[in-house]
């Protein structure tokens, strides 16, 4: 939580972050609702529903949005500094702390999120779920894809201990993530061989399905296949990942000497 408090100890950070989510919710209500001018469903989507689904998309991409940079704790930091043996001489396992670090978070996340979509809701900008079964659904959704989303992030982190560097690799992450979980465009308005693949990937469990959940278009009564889906992912993911932790501590390099 070091770097949550160094957020919370800074208002001029935190400023800037509501001002951006402010701007990010204005452009896609517009847009949302510039596009439905005249159309009163769009793949089976009214506009109300449509224009929720962005608002929450974007607050809820915030999840994960957490600057350890700004503090010099991302691990391809610490590995570039060496500081990350540290983490394998700690009586706590380096797999254990990168978790409970993990935690934080995407605590801290979510208390932007409620934040957010408490504002958002008092200013009409947002539906209520159809029915009580749905926000049970997409809740329970929601925290099963951002266990998935935490692997994924994971591997990604753990390439550092094999290549030393991974900006290209998270930068590739964050646009596959945000364009094959529906960040940027829903994705039933993607052809249907983008769904078929998309579909097959660990990356809308992680937002695309727990938002589907809260609008209606994935009705409650499948909520069960879709958080088996994703309780899958988060299986095999961390199967990989225990394996590639249990390999990192001999590949650990100190850039310089």
């Amino acid at each position: 939580m070091i770097t949550c408090r160094g957020e919370l100890a800074s208002p001029a950070r935190l400023v800037g972050v509501a001002a951006r989510l402010a701007v990010q919710v204005f452009l896609v209500v517009c847009l949302w609702r510039g596009l439905y001018v005249g159309t009163a469903t769009v793949a089976g989507v009214d506009r109300d529903r449509a224009v929720t689904y962005a608002v929450l998309a974007v607050l809820a991409a915030r999840i994960r949005e957490v600057d350890r940079f700004a503090a010099r704790d991302e691990v391809i930091q610490h590995v570039t500094s060496g500081t990350i043996v540290y983490w394998f001489l700690r009586p706590m396992a380096a797999r254990r702390y990168y978790a409970l670090r993990a935690f934080g978070d995407r605590l801290y996340g979510f208390v932007w999120v409620f934040t957010g979509y408490l504002v958002v809701s008092a200013l009409g900008l947002v539906v209520p779920p159809p029915s009580a079964a749905s926000a049970v659904a997409c809740a329970v959704s929601l925290v099963c894809g951002q266990l998935t989303f935490h692997y994924i992030v994971l591997l990604t982190d753990l390439m550092c201990f094999w290549a030393l560097r991974n900006e290209s690799a998270i930068l590739v992450l964050g646009f596959a993530q945000n364009l094959l979980a529906g960040v940027y465009v829903p994705l039933w308005l993607f052809p249907h061989w983008f769904t078929a693949v998309a579909g097959v990937l660990p990356f809308q469990a992680t937002l695309n399905a727990p938002l589907a959940l809260y609008i209606g278009r994935t009705p409650p009564q499948e909520a069960l296949s879709v958080v088996a889906g994703q309780l899958a992912w988060a299986l095999v993911l961390a199967v990989l990942t225990r394996l590639l932790w249990a390999r990192a501590a001999g590949r650990i390099v100190v850039q310089g000497g």
